[in-house]
């Protein structure tokens, strides 16, 4: 395939693309709005799935690269009341079946794959829009455009290369989540440590609950999750720390003291991360030159899924590109036609531990869900 293939966007979505399109010989170029990969905290671990996160993986030549960054005892899971009584507690079986790596860590390892310059970052997009001969210009902040013969949206939630096929925008989904972090925690936050345990915790209660794991060097990384109307964070002022940080602990006021102090601890100011969705179903009809991958393509509320679909994604439309070398409008279609299955497939269990995680029967709904998918094992 000779036609240059340009991608928005640098996640691992659309880095994982331009990998298996550099495995196969194909050129690509990565626009990311970012000035550097280091311009902000990636996030932090993902399990990874064997036949999404992990296929994507192999399809790319990492899987080796990737099985070093792995979190060793990280899949262990505890759900805990809001009184801090341990309901129940999974410890990692070693099985790594759903391995636990940082992302950050992953998103370098695909970055250091690729040849140098592949990312022009500092590359915010601005507009998009198609030209008469099925390709498209886009613009850039800092006033540069390029013309596309191939265009991919891998842009997230907001992307800029949706419009161009979808008139679907994301609606909110009635959840917000305030993400903190505490450093060194078996040293200074000891009582909150030992809540967490070795992996995931899930403190739960009806209407909201902490999600918190342990990252690599003692780290605990939480999103505090409310059942909220957006107008309640309508007026929040989230760079007054303080007051954002007493305003969310207010919401768990009662709980035990080692869990509401992986809010009120916090060694980062709160960062307030509303939950967005696309429409479920949501398609296009085909557009020359053109489509999309990821949460650009398919925005579900977090279930696990979002970076290991995002991963595939971008393996399958780079497998499909180089298997149609003569026919790029064929392979897109048959990208397509694959993706909207697959998201099908999740969305048939759409929303369902998420939602469940602060229904009102939380913990005992996540609980028997649990301890089901356990037996059943």
């Amino acid at each position: 395939m000779t036609t240059p293939v340009t991608i928005i966007g640098a996640g691992l979505g659309g880095l994982t693309l331009a990998r298996v399109l550099h495995v196969h010989g194909i050129r690509a170029t990565v626009h990311e709005a970012e000035p550097a990969p280091d311009a902000r905290r990636q996030g932090g671990l993902l399990d990874l799935h064997p036949g999404s996160g992990q296929a994507a993986l192999e399809a790319a030549g990492l899987i080796e690269a990737f099985r070093e960054l792995v979190l060793p005892g990280r899949e262990a899971y505890r759900v805990m009341d809001r009184a801090g009584n341990v309901l129940l507690d999974l410890p990692d079986t070693g099985t790594g079946e759903r391995p636990e790596v940082p992302r950050g860590a992953l998103r370098q390892m695909l970055l250091d794959s690729l040849p140098a310059g592949t990312v022009r970052w500092g590359h915010k997009v601005t507009a998009v829009r198609t030209l008469a001969d099925g390709r498209h210009q886009v613009e850039f902040a800092d006033d540069t455009t390029v013309v596309a013969d191939l265009l991919i949206g891998a842009d997230g939630a907001w992307s800029r290369v949706r419009p161009l096929l979808s008139e679907a925008t994301p609606r909110y989904f009635g959840v917000c989540s305030v993400e903190t972090f505490l450093f060194d925690a078996g040293n200074r936050h000891p009582a909150s440590a030992e809540a967490v345990g070795a992996g995931s915790l899930f403190a739960l209660a009806p209407g909201r609950g902490l999600l918190a794991h342990r990252e690599d060097g003692g780290t605990l990384h939480t999103y505090a999750q409310l059942k909220k109307p957006q107008d309640w964070f309508a007026d929040l002022d989230t760079t007054d720390a303080a007051g954002f940080t007493a305003r969310v602990a207010k919401e768990f006021d009662g709980w035990a003291p080692e869990l509401t102090a992986l809010i009120t601890d916090s060694d980062t100011p709160p960062v307030l991360r509303p939950v967005f969705t696309l429409p479920a179903g949501h398609r296009w009809d085909r557009v020359r030159g053109v489509t999309l991958l990821g949460d650009a393509a398919h925005l579900r509320a977090p279930n696990g899924e979002g970076a290991n679909a995002a991963m595939r994604d971008g393996a399958e439309l780079g497998r499909v590109l180089a298997a149609h070398p003569g026919d790029v409008e064929a392979a897109l279609a048959a990208h397509e036609h694959a993706m909207f299955a697959r998201a099908a497939d999740v969305e048939a269990d759409d929303d369902g531990f998420y939602r469940l995680m602060i229904d009102d029967h939380a913990p005992h709904s996540v609980l028997a869900l649990m301890t089901g998918a356990e037996q059943n094992a």
